[in-house]
């Protein structure tokens, strides 16, 4: 299928806002996988023909937000908590490490959050990264251009140019899942940017037993890293089954007893909000083969 001008013009509004939450057209351009800041240039400019629809689709998936494939935010506890938190970080220069259960929401609201405030930066976080690919994923996310330096020096580029921002807020996603000679990049990002720069950790339960392994046996860098969290991991509200109707309810279900189905999946599975997604389509899709 064939993308119309509506369509790329709808693409254009949203680079359009992703372009000005950077310092210049150039930096969102490195922000972004395979977008070349030349194809920025011609997509802004309106010069349609000259990019693929595939290269549009490409650069939708990236810039747009997480409800693009239509499913409705449900602001729950977690959300509205979270936004909290990484405000606050934003405005005054705070750190902290949050956790709540796996499927609560969190990264939902984190990259709502950045894509919705300047100087605001996800970086997503996996168990097999290397020290090159953590400080280049916050490159990417940043917008820094480090193509041509060694780790020493792509993450002082980094740190310099958060240093010229106002309110910068860093996030880390999944930042338990780092392995030991990443994670201690923390201590020196926190030293650096101590008082100027909002740090936000998101992760699991997993990380309270991480760090009480690291401090029993006094392992490198964790107590370091504890100090830096205010000794104190923030736990967010769970979600509640009152929360999981609003999230069918908002979705488009409206038959009480099918909500009800929803709630009592969800409760199975410690109201996982991945869960309810899929059980939400599941049950539109009944009720559309049916009303057929």
């Amino acid at each position: 299928m064939r993308l119309t001008n509506e369509q790329k013009d709808e693409i254009r509004g949203l680079l359009q806002a992703y372009v000005s939450r950077y310092p210049s057209q150039n930096r969102a351009a490195v922000s972004l996988k395979g977008i070349s800041a030349g194809t920025l240039s011609t997509i802004l400019n309106g010069k349609y023909d000259l990019i693929s629809d595939e290269m549009f689709l490409k650069l939708r998936a990236q810039i747009a937000g997480r409800q693009d494939d239509g499913w409705q935010l449900c602001p729950t506890s977690v959300y509205e908590e979270l936004t909290t938190l990484l405000a606050d970080a934003q405005e005054f220069g705070n750190v902290a490490w949050v956790v709540s259960a796996a499927g609560s929401g969190k990264t939902t609201a984190a990259h709502t959050y950045a894509s919705g405030h300047d100087n605001a930066f996800l970086i997503c976080c996996s168990e097999d990264m290397r020290r090159n690919d953590f400080i280049r994923e916050m490159a990417r996310a940043t917008g820094v251009n480090v193509s041509d330096l060694s780790i020493r020096e792509s993450l002082e580029r980094i740190v310099r140019h958060l240093l010229t921002l106002e309110r910068p807020l860093l996030v880390f996603d999944e930042g338990d899942k780092l392995p030991d000679t990443v994670f201690y990049y923390f201590i020196t990002i926190y030293n650096r940017l101590e008082g100027h720069c909002g740090i936000i950790f998101l992760s699991t339960h997993y990380i309270k037993r991480r760090m009480e392994i690291g401090l029993a046996y006094n392992k490198k860098g964790y107590d370091e890293i504890h100090s830096r969290i205010c000794r104190k991991f923030v736990e967010l509200t769970p979600t509640s089954e009152y929360e999981v109707a609003a999230v069918a309810r908002t979705n488009g279900l409206t038959d009480e007893r099918t909500i009800r189905a929803v709630v009592k999946d969800a409760a199975a599975c410690g109201y996982d909000l991945r869960r309810v997604r899929r059980e939400v389509h599941k049950q539109k899709r009944l009720a559309a083969l049916n009303g057929r």
